[in-house]
């Protein structure tokens, strides 16, 4: 997918003798912010809505050469995704070429010496901010517009020499259907006693506050406009993306990290951001801002979101973080409310915290100030030194090029024979949207002793984003250590995963190796788009079901009114959880399918009715509440439609349906805790009342109609549904309702274990899976759980229902961690990671981590998928040799 362009401004050319004026620009008059909204950016109770700052964004760029704006495209609810080029005219001109010579700096491979000393000479240093990306953090989406009139208006010196020097690339809202979203929220209730709350839905369609950890995978539209700049297109010099924190700390949070930072990227990147984060701290100083701190509160080790990888791209990737306030509304902070964080043990003075705000009001005006001298800040130091910024651009791709050549792994080869080759395909196009250097073998051949064939991928170390290659390929580690422990000795969570490796989220076999692969490889230049063979035979087709795609395809049969079965005992050409499609199906729709997802849809020339059941499509429903939205129902719901899955989301009163077996044959409940579902209080209490920074707030705090919770009718409306032969499928936390409010007979072993006991803070683990059960069908016997801190382990209660349960899911009995932070594995060995318990005549299906986390764990969607194509349950016990189906 490529950019477009906005229809291009006519060319103006004027020859000036006077002064030019504050605004003009070439003769032509150049409305302020405050002219054309009526109010000044970051005014008290005012925001500007997405539809009239693109119009904004369209004036400057038409009335200021100065400015390109360019339409990546629609955003996932339809509206504009801009990027906002802004240099000095001369520079915009030649921008293709620029950009040229960009690539020669941050990937030298292959130029020579007099090419790379002419590009440092004639470049320019590219810098991308970012702003609006978390949409209940108002003030970015405001700053962007004042920041860009200021660039388009401003002829001091300082301004020129940045339009001189550098090519300012802004993203002026990252989540453009959010500042939507939440601006048209805040003017609902402005003025009532529900003013600053936050939205009661996701702020983004799917994923809300996560769209930030979708850099790595790039799942969503806007996260792959963002990498086309960020990665492929530019690969800029700096990198900032600007956001808002808690109410009740430092002012605002400038670089560089705290510790502990992640290891392999380039040392010069890790002093850059210092060397940025220093000049903004210190342009914020001479501005007067008190509340300015760096080398705190965000640790260097990190989610995989934007500012958190682009290190490893060589980018200086960064953050600032302006303190909140109700969303538009100002909102007044004590003296003895300002508290410390990471690295700011106390608040008060310290060398990276030299000037404490000491209270007051705190208005969305202080945050669009700030943000404004971290923007400029940035932009001035790249200006004042160019052919530094330059020279290591060059210095950073060329030594991490020569460390992945040297370095203990020097290639990942990924065998084409995979359990599921087609997720493996989709794992490289992963790779290819970092911009990485990947190459297929079109012949067979040996390494290391192994046998690789045809179709083979390698990824070599020797390139400039070793460091991107390392942590998506490599086995991680994270620390244990002073910095990741406190006083006490108890663990502190990581700021978000301990790993980020996608081979083991998707399921996909990496082979390290320690010399260079001799074989015929070419690049691969594009993304993979496989298409499936077609085969008939006598009784029609097979589809492989270790196959994540081939479930897609069956939903597109469905679609279509085709009958489709399943395999449940191995016979000629067929294994368990395969799929039977009829003979009868249309040969023209059979290969629209096979084309559109690349399954194989195999000859069956046996009859394999007896070993085979028939399915019928599963009527699924999900619970989704208010309260802020739920981002692990938001992904499971984009994982659905991308499947080709239908649903209905169930809202409280949905869920209160004493007729529900009778609408659903399954039902999911993402993960959640049981107060936030039923809306009863907390253990311990609490729940209601206050109205804190980033618009946020306990259910009380909500209008009525949106404190969600389905009480004990919803709780007696499920169990109902069970009963009567339903499935209901819960992950990880969501799971205690059932348990607690059904007495089922088990219990979650990790559920109050202290820390130091305990601890997987979002780690990759391994399991055995008893794939014979229709609800592990198609997977791996031996396969990997991403676990995260507050996910649930399973033991069966001794009772006189012993036989009801079935293990599908089992840590394994030593070596539990394959990837992250694992204290206590003796607390989880050979214990349970997912169970089915019948319960009346359904069952429900526990499990205990999230299967389909973030839409990124590929390795492991088919535990879902099972679980809704399967049908409904009937009453049977294990023991007497039954499923429980």
């Amino acid at each position: 997918m490529k950019p477009h362009r906005l229809p291009t401004r006519l060319a103006l050319v004027l020859l000036v003798t006077t002064v030019v004026l504050p605004g003009a620009v070439f003769g032509q008059q150049i409305p302020s912010p405050e002219q054309f909204f009526g109010f000044q950016m970051g005014a008290d109770r005012k925001l500007a809505r997405w539809d009239r700052l693109v119009e904004y964004y369209n004036t400057l760029g038409a009335a200021s050469p100065r400015m390109e704006v360019v339409n990546m495209g629609p955003s996932t609810l339809g509206n504009p995704f801009l990027v906002l080029y802004i240099s000095s005219p001369e520079n915009l001109a030649r921008l293709d070429e620029y950009k040229r010579m960009n690539a020669t700096l941050t990937d030298p491979r292959g130029a020579s010496e007099a090419q790379v000393e002419r590009a440092i000479a004639n470049g320019k240093a590219v810098v991308v901010q970012s702003y609006a990306l978390h949409s209940t953090e108002v003030a970015a989406s405001q700053s962007a517009a004042e920041i860009a009139y200021e660039m388009v208006t401003r002829n001091d010196e300082e301004m020129l020499r940045i339009l001189d020097n550098t090519i300012a690339i802004m993203i002026p809202a990252f989540n453009p259907d959010g500042n939507i979203i939440v601006t048209d929220w805040y003017n609902r209730w402005v003025g009532t006693e529900y003013e600053g709350v936050g939205p009661p839905e996701l702020y983004h369609h799917y994923i809300g506050h996560d769209n930030n950890r979708d850099a790595f995978m790039q799942n969503t539209i806007e996260s792959y406009y963002g990498a086309e700049i960020l990665f492929r297109e530019w690969v800029p010099q700096a990198y900032i993306d600007h956001h808002q924190m808690g109410a009740y700390g430092a002012r605002i949070y400038v670089p560089p990290y705290a510790e502990p930072i992640r290891p392999d990227a380039d040392p010069l990147v890790w002093r850059e951001m210092a060397w940025y984060g220093a000049h903004i701290a210190y342009k914020a100083e001479e501005a007067g801002r008190q509340g300015v701190v760096n080398a705190a509160v965000y640790s260097g080790w990190g989610h995989f979101g934007f500012h958190w990888i682009t290190p490893f791209h060589n980018i200086a990737g960064m953050l600032t973080e302006s303190a909140s306030a109700r969303l538009a509304t100002p909102l007044y902070v004590h003296p003895d409310q300002l508290r410390g964080s990471r690295q700011l043990p106390e608040y008060e003075e310290q060398t990276t915290f030299p000037n404490p705000w000491t209270g007051g009001w705190w208005r969305v005006r202080d945050m669009v100030i700030n943000q404004k001298i971290a923007t400029f800040a940035a932009l001035d130091i790249a200006a004042r030194n160019r052919t530094t910024v330059l020279r290591n651009a060059y210095l950073k791709a060329k030594r991490q090029t020569e460390r992945g050549a040297n370095g203990e792994t020097v290639a990942f080869i990924v065998p084409a024979e995979q359990h599921d080759p087609l997720t493996a395909q989709k794992m490289v196009n992963k790779l290819l949207g970092q911009g990485i250097d990947v190459r297929l073998a079109s012949r067979g051949f040996t390494h290391e002793g192994r046998v690789y064939g045809p179709g083979a991928f390698v990824v070599p170390m020797a390139q400039p984003k070793r460091g991107v290659i390392r942590w998506l390929l490599g086995r991680t580690f994270y620390p244990d250590n002073t910095y990741t422990r406190d006083r006490d000795g108890n663990p502190i969570r990581p700021y978000d995963m301990s790993t980020d490796n996608i081979a083991e989220y998707m399921g996909v076999r990496v082979d390290p190796v320690g010399t260079m692969v001799s074989a015929n490889l070419t690049r691969v230049a594009d993304t993979l788009d496989p298409t499936g063979s077609v085969e008939s035979g006598q009784f029609g087709y097979v589809l492989d079901g270790r196959l994540n795609d081939s479930f897609r395809a069956v939903n597109m049969l469905w679609e279509e009114g085709v009958s489709v079965r399943r395999v449940d005992r191995e016979s000629s050409g067929v294994r368990p959880g395969d799929f039977i499609v009829e003979a009868s199906a249309s040969a023209g729709l059979i290969s629209r399918v096979a084309d559109a997802t690349g399954v194989d849809f195999s000859a069956l020339n046996t009859d394999a009715t007896s070993v085979s059941r028939a399915l019928s499509r599963p009527r699924i429903g999900m619970y989704q509440r208010y309260l802020g939205g739920n981002m692990d129902e938001g992904w499971t719901r984009w994982l659905l439609e991308h499947f080709g899955f239908e649903y209905t989301s169930l809202m409280d009163d949905a869920i209160r349906d004493d007729e529900l077996h009778e609408k659903y044959d399954v039902i999911i409940l993402p993960d959640d805790n049981v107060s936030r579902m039923t809306g009863e209080p907390p253990p311990g209490g609490g729940g209601g009342g206050g109205r804190g920074g980033f618009g946020g707030g306990g259910r009380d705090a909500y209008p009525p109609e949106y404190r969600s919770g389905f009480g004990q009718e919803g709780v007696d409306a499920l169990e109902s549904f069970v009963e009567n032969g339903g499935t209901l499928v819960t992950f990880a936390g969501a799971a205690a309702l059932p348990i607690e409010k059904f007495g089922l007979p088990i219990r979650n072993i990790v559920a109050d274990v202290p820390s130091k006991e305990f601890w997987s803070p979002g780690s990759t683990l391994r399991v055995h899976v008893d794939n014979t059960d229709p609800l592990a069908y198609g997977m791996p016997e031996h396969a990997l759980a991403m676990f995260l801190q507050g996910n649930q382990v399973y033991t069966v209660n001794p009772s006189d229902r012993n036989h009801r349960v079935r293990r599908i899911v089992t840590f394994v009995e030593r070596d539990v961690l394959q990837s992250g932070w694992l204290l206590g594995e003796d607390v989880i060995a050979e214990k349970a990671a997912m169970v089915s318990v019948g319960h009346g005549k359904g069952e429900v299906v526990l499990i205990g981590f999230r299967a389909q986390h973030r839409a990124q764990t590929h390795g492991t969607f088919k535990l879902l998928f099972n679980a809704l194509v399967n049908g409904r349950s009937t009453e049977g016990d294990v023991a007497a040799g039954g499923s429980g189906r």
